[in-house]
């Protein structure tokens, strides 16, 4: 990425920095001139590779946090959560996965109201989990959160951290489809197979899939973080959802040229697999990226051909 410097050293407060996004998100926003505050557990346990990224305390269990921080940030990015992919969703997992997220947001507010500070945006993740099975017309903010697990975190997600909005400071939340990076997340695991030649179409493979790459979402977290004209929820997904059919079968053309074989992996097959999980797999995410188009964000990855184009060579 070209680095591009900017007048000030703002400092950003990344909650989740040591996920997928949020180890991206650190080093694009040090390459833009910002300072990065990561918040851990234990910060002692991370080893700051770059100057302008630190660590600092803070605990959901007791919380508590580095008030120091807070005094310093002009901008917070919420990202805190457990993994909702890496673990069978067990009651203790289901329980671990909605608290990492609302109690971390709990905390936040705690902290904006009790510690002086100048912090005028937060950004805080959602997901398109929110979102009912869809076939036909794109999803958009307003429609209301499905009834299944995924759906109802979210929902408890967003409101945990709604709060901010009484507090005078700017709150964008945006809820994220499936981040496409070589170092994590799903594209790897998409990648598996298809490096012994196997293109693996999981169900009927016509259920869409609402993306964006790594390098779109880090734009956009500091758009919505910096720039005042952002506010409220906005989805960020690319304007081109694809089907479960066509992702799989484009990145195994990428990957092997013709000399693959597309294999259907049957739902039932799927749910043995992934018990519960196995919902979100199948259902069909057509989430519409318009909100964003109309708040004049523009993409360096619009297609699935250019994200895959870019993340192969990589």
């Amino acid at each position: 990425m070209k680095k591009i410097q900017i007048a000030t050293m703002d400092t950003v407060i990344i909650t989740g920095g040591t996920g997928l996004i949020g180890q991206a998100l650190s080093k694009f926003l040090l390459s833009r001139g910002f300072e990065v505050i990561v918040f851990s557990r234990n910060p002692k346990a991370h080893k700051a590779t770059l100057p302008g990224i630190s660590f600092a305390s803070w605990n959901i269990d007791d919380q508590s946090v580095n008030e120091e921080a807070f005094q310093k940030a002009k901008y917070v990015i919420h990202l805190a959560g457990a993994g909702v992919a890496d673990k069978p969703w067990t009651s203790k997992r289901k329980k671990e996965i909605v608290e990492s997220r609302t109690r971390s947001s709990e905390l936040l507010i705690k902290a904006l109201k009790n510690i002086p500070n100048e912090i005028v945006s937060v950004v805080s993740a959602s997901a398109i989990g929110w979102y009912k099975q869809n076939l036909s017309l794109p999803a958009t903010e307003t429609d209301s959160p499905d009834s299944g697990f995924l759906g109802q975190t979210c929902r408890a997600w967003e409101e945990s951290i709604s709060p901010v909005s009484e507090l005078d400071k700017r709150l964008v939340i945006l809820r994220t489809g499936i981040v496409l990076s070589i170092d994590g997340g799903a594209f790897p695991e998409f990648k598996k197979p298809v490096k012994y030649g196997i293109a693996g179409i999981l169900g009927n493979g016509k259920q869409f899939i609402s993306w964006i790459h790594i390098e779109d979402i880090c734009r956009l977290y500091m758009e919505a973080m910096t720039n005042s004209a952002w506010s409220g929820i906005y989805n960020a997904v690319t304007p081109n959802p694809v089907s479960n059919r066509m992702f799989t079968l484009e990145l195994a053309k990428k990957m092997k040229g013709s000399f693959f074989i597309p294999i259907p992996v049957p739902d039932f097959l799927l749910r043995l697999m992934l018990g519960e999980r196995s919902e979100e797999v199948l259902k069909s995410s057509n989430i519409s990226a318009n909100k964003l188009k109309q708040q004049g964000f523009q993409f360096i990855y619009p297609t699935i051909d250019a994200a895959f184009r870019d993340l192969i060579q990589r």
